[in-house]
This record gives C-alpha cells, structure tokens and sequence, in this order.
C-alpha cells in the first residue's frame, strides 16, 4: 500500500523521500503550460510542484483547474529548479473535484490579490488563500499552547457555563436568549425555558472564583458575547477568552503571570510558526508600504525587555504633564477618575515603546468584585496595554471580604440576589484571589498584524453581520 504524505511532512524532510513513491492530496493552486501543478494540502505555507506525465489522458488535462482537489501518486525527485528542492513525478492523478472556470473568475481563489473585505464577503473560501491560512495556523499554535502553559502550571481546565443570568462586567448589553414571544405586552418569565429571564454569557470568571477557591488553579478558554454595537477594527460580538484564577494570589503575583503568559505565547510561535511569520511579513512589507517596522522584530520586541508598570495615578499624570510639554490635544480631556481612552493607552505605549502595565483604577470606573485599597478610592485592578491594539488582558485581585463586597454590589446597583452563590464563597473559608480576562482574538491581532480583528478568526460574528 503506498503511504500518503502531507506536503509539510514531505518538505521538511525533502531529500529523504527522493526516489520514493507517494501519495498526496490537495487543491491546485496554480496549472502552468500543461505540465506543472502546484498543489497545497494546508499543512504548511509551502507547495509541492507535480510534474504531469506525458500519458496523462487529455480528459484529466481539460478538469485540472486552479482549485481542483486532486490526489496524486507520483515518485519523488530532486528538483532542478530554484524555488523548491524536490518534485513530484505523477504517475497516477484521480480529480476529486474540479472548478468551472467561470466560477473561478467571480472567487478569491483566483490567483491574484483581493481585499480583506472580498475575502470576508467569501469567508468559507478564505481557508484556501495564503493569507488567512497562515493566519489559522498561528491560531491553532497559539491556542494549543495556552493550554500547555497552564498544564505546566498546574492548573485545571474549566469549563463555564455560556449561558447566564447576571453580567460579570455589571455593564453592557448583553444578548438574551428565551423561547418566548417577545411581541408580548407582558412576559412572565417563570413560564421560559429557565423559568427565569437568561443570556448569553460575557465572562466565565465569577464560576472560575468558586472553582479557584476548591481547586487552587483554575482556567476557562471559550467563547463569550458581547451585544454592545461596536463597528469597530478592534471588536466582535462573539469573540473568545482565556480567564485563569488563582487561589491565595495577590495583583502583584497576577501582574507576574500574565506577563508571563503572555511571553510565553509569543516565543511558542516565534518557535513553532516562523514560515507563517515570514510570509506575513512580506505581506505586511507589501501591504503597508510606508510601514518600517518588522513583524518579527515587534514580536521579539516584547520579550527583550519587562513591561513597564504604572500606576493610574501616574499614568493621568504623565498624560497631563505630556498634553502641556508637548503642546498634544487629546480628543478626550485626561482627568483623574476618567476611563483611559485609546488614544491615552497608545501614547502611553509609545512614549515607553514597550507594553505598559497599569494598575491601581479609580473604582468608580471598575466592576464591583475588585478588591478596594486602602485609600478607598482605588482597587486592585490592572490592564495590559499593547503596541497597535490597546488592551490585550484586563484582570484585578478580586475582594474576598464579604460585607464589602456586598457593599461595593449595592453601590454599584448590582443585583445581590442573582449573586447570592458568589456572595457565599465569602462566608466559607474565603482568601486573597486574583484573575484576568485576555481578549485571544485581539492577541491573534497583534501577533499577525492584521489591522482588522474580523481577519483573525473563521466566522466573524459583529453587528448587522451574522453570515455563514
């Protein structure tokens, strides 16, 4: 039986399969003079060069179309041209499926370059383009070693419910599910499927604090919702987040590890993706034309140096003193107790040119289960900032006290009823405990450098645009 190969397993060992005979599969990108294919299976950015035999029928020939799935049997060769080191010699070619040519024409698997919005408009064509390809790649590595980082660490993988009865950021919209007629006057919930008013789920963090609380380490890697209506390149309705919490951990501890975290991500695809990261950066080199900056570069960038950690007092201000020395005009006048707009994030980032750590919030700006300092004023809160995209992780030690957090619930007109199972995790054996929420698909963003989230993930869900 002839064993089949991916082209990534057949390129990467390259002369040892020479003279040997093999199976592949792909789709072909490209046909030249009758003779040569090249066919790509997905597994890597590379493609294999096919040589069509001269006994090929000539009914083959007339279904081999850019797009077609083939499976070829062939001999492998030393290749005696430049831009690849060995060949497939066909033997055998069976057509899966062929593309009509007029149908080519209309898609973006014609071979020539297409806007990111086109590409969007054909998103289960997408897969097959270079771009997005390696794109999905470097997702698939980033996710997979997210979970080895907190494996290592000792954590547990937790899955937390998508559908819910509160909102964890205390603020927001929020999508409500129901099987009721909602063209009713008057709804009586208890007649719904949960017999109470539900949504789909923001944040998995207030379930990870119970389970942190039993298990010590906790983690939750899955898709959360957001109904706010946002148009813009840096958001998604649907999008997909990690959230660690750790039992016995204060903000300094959590400052630590999601640097860490974040560190770590960014070395594992340096290691694991590189062709992927090349080809993005020709791209990119391509793309933006006037942009100086390397890709790699900006990547390595954040593991040379330590993120640079301010307070938000300090953060406002520098801001302030920056506005009055430099002569800047901010859209949004800066004051201490405002929430720090983009605009503030990334001058913040550029005066420092590496990741900016702020911490130490107004707790007026902040959701209710941060843990209040000792002036009152502020809470245990931090944000990540990045180059590009802003906040990359927000997270906070979470207040462990019980009558305060039941203040800080109803001053915030939080509903403690709904909340009644958090508020007894405090009332048994409570302890300092710490979190953050690291937005996956903005780091997708960033480590690509793709200027628009909705080019990141498979199917972007944002408003008015649920297709596919």
């Amino acid at each position: 039986m002839i064993k089949k190969y991916s082209i990534k397993e057949l390129l990467d060992k390259g002369k040892f399969f020479i003279n040997k005979k093999v199976l592949v599969e792909g789709w072909i990108r490209s046909f030249r003079y009758s003779i040569f294919i090249t066919l790509n299976d997905g597994s890597t950015i590379r493609n294999l060069q096919i040589i069509l035999s001269k006994k090929l029928e000539k009914e083959i020939q007339k279904k081999i179309t850019i797009g077609s799935s083939i499976q070829v049997i062939g001999i492998i060769t030393e290749s005696i041209g430049k831009k690849q080191s060995i060949e497939l010699q066909s033997l055998e070619i069976t057509i899966y499926g062929s593309v009509d040519p007029s149908i080519l024409q209309k898609s973006i698997l014609q071979p020539k370059r297409h806007s990111f919005e086109k590409l969007r408009k054909q998103a289960h064509l997408r897969f097959r383009t270079n771009i997005f390809s390696c794109i999905m790649r470097i997702r698939h590595h980033m996710a997979f070693c997210i979970h080895q980082y907190f494996h290592e660490n000792g954590f547990f993988y937790l899955h937390t419910p998508i559908i819910t009865t509160s909102n964890c950021e205390g603020s927001g919209k929020m999508f409500q599910i129901t099987t009721m007629d909602l063209k009713e006057n008057s709804i009586d919930y208890t007649k719904d499927f949960f017999k109470c008013k539900t949504y789909l789920s923001v944040s998995g963090q207030l379930e990870a604090e119970t389970a942190a609380l039993g298990l010590g380490k906790v983690y939750t890697f899955g898709p959360v919702f957001r109904a706010e209506n946002s148009n813009t390149s840096r958001h998604l309705s649907e999008f997909w987040m990690i959230e660690p919490e750790i039992a016995f951990f204060h903000l300094e501890e959590n400052i630590n590890l999601a640097e860490d975290f974040l560190k770590f991500i960014i070395r594992n695809v340096l290691d694991k993706n590189m062709e992927d990261l090349l080809f993005l950066n020709e791209f990119l080199k391509k793309w933006r034309k006037k942009e100086k900056e390397h890709l790699l570069d900006k990547l390595e960038l954040i593991l040379k140096f330590s993120f640079k950690r301010i307070s938000y007092t300090e953060a406002v201000k520098i801001l302030i003193q920056e506005e009055k020395k430099q002569n800047i005009k901010f859209f949004h006048p800066v004051v201490w107790g405002m929430d720090l707009q983009s605009e503030h994030e990334q001058y913040l980032v550029n005066k420092y040119k590496i990741p900016v750590i702020v911490f130490d919030y107004p707790s007026c700006i902040k959701a209710f289960y941060m843990r209040i300092n000792n002036d009152g004023k502020t809470v245990r809160a931090m944000d990540i900032l990045f180059p590009e995209i802003g906040e990359v992780i927000g997270g906070s030690q979470r207040e462990e006290r019980y009558e305060i957090l039941l203040q800080r619930i109803k001053d915030t007109n939080t509903d403690k009823n709904k909340l009644w199972w958090y508020l007894d995790t405090r009332r048994f054996g409570s302890v300092p405990h710490s979190g953050f929420g690291l937005g996956f698909d903005r780091l997708v963003q960033f480590i690509t450098g793709m200027n628009n989230i909705r080019d990141v993930i498979p199917f972007p869900r944002t408003p008015n645009n649920a297709e596919f």
